[in-house]
């Protein structure tokens, strides 16, 4: 329906299904009634005209992708009544510059907002828990963020590639943190500057410069997923008593490590 410009969707309309308005290339304003609670799986993807929309509060539920690749949309307001947003929901939306989430929504899904690289400014609400992952990979414009208390796990590569990223508010109640979840942003760069550990909130999120024999610092619980993969020098390494879990593949291809004690305190060892 590349021709299709505007249209209105009637009350007494419930949902709008997976793919309705896909690739409707052309539409640049569509009115969504207060019936309707749920936005299907890339219903909207791909409509690259489309400037701005008005989600109603009635609506709980949007799809994975369901504005995946809308390039004109500029802002968009996630409101309160949304529980979850989907993967992909808003990739590729390379023209976004503000995305307003309300209180209410719990979590963010993988690559939401991936690839939104106008993206100045985000406020996440207090009632999310979870940020998937690479949900804001590639956000080239993004320069701080705050993480709001309650949220406890930040998926693989969350904030990846956000080259302009410098400021980072982490809260005490993030007890996961993915492989690269801050990788190659200018935060990370001075973070290494300062140690060749990276600890967040007892996780060791990174490490630089592992050759020969390595001691973990005695801050670190917890050895995140691939924390040691490919350091083909690391002879020898200490972990603290105080670690209780190591992550998946951290010690990957370590092919010159022969030996390893795991302290009585670990309680699980990842893939």
């Amino acid at each position: 329906c590349s021709s299709l410009t505007e249209i209105t969707i009637p009350d007494g309309v419930t949902s709008i299904g997976s793919t309705a308005f896909s690739n409707c290339s052309g539409l640049t304003a569509i009115t969504i009634p207060d019936s309707v609670t749920s936005i299907g799986d890339y219903a909207f993807s791909g409509c690259s005209s489309l400037t701005k929309i008005a989600i109603p509060d009635s609506v709980t539920s949007i799809g994975d992708g369901a504005f995946h690749n809308c390039r004109g949309l500029t802002e968009i307001t996630i409101p309160g009544s949304v529980t979850s947003i989907g993967d992909y929901a808003c990739q590729s939306c390379s023209g976004l510059i503000e995305i307003t989430i309300l209180n209410g929504v719990t979590s963010i899904g993988s690559t939401a907002f991936g690839g939104c690289t106008s993206l100045t400014e985000i406020t996440i609400p207090g009632s999310v828990t979870s940020i998937g992952d690479e949900a804001f990979a590639d956000c080239f414009s993004l320069a701080e963020i705050t993480i709001p208390n309650g949220v406890t796990s930040i998926g693989r590569s969350a904030f990846a590639n956000c080259d302009s990223l410098t400021e980072i508010t982490i809260p005490n109640s993030v007890t996961s943190i993915g492989k690269d979840a801050f990788g190659a942003t200018p935060w990370l760069y001075e973070k290494l500057k300062e140690s060749s550990f990276v600890v967040v909130n007892g996780i060791l999120i990174e490490v630089t410069n592992c050759t020969g024999s390595v001691v973990i610092p005695d801050s670190v619980t917890s050895i995140g997923d691939y924390a040691f993969s490919n350091y083909s020098g690391l002879t020898e390494i200490a972990i603290p008593d105080g670690v209780t879990s190591i992550g998946d593949w951290a010690f990957q291809d370590c092919s010159s490590l022969t030996e390893i004690t795991i302290p009585d305190g670990v309680t699980s060892i990842g893939s």
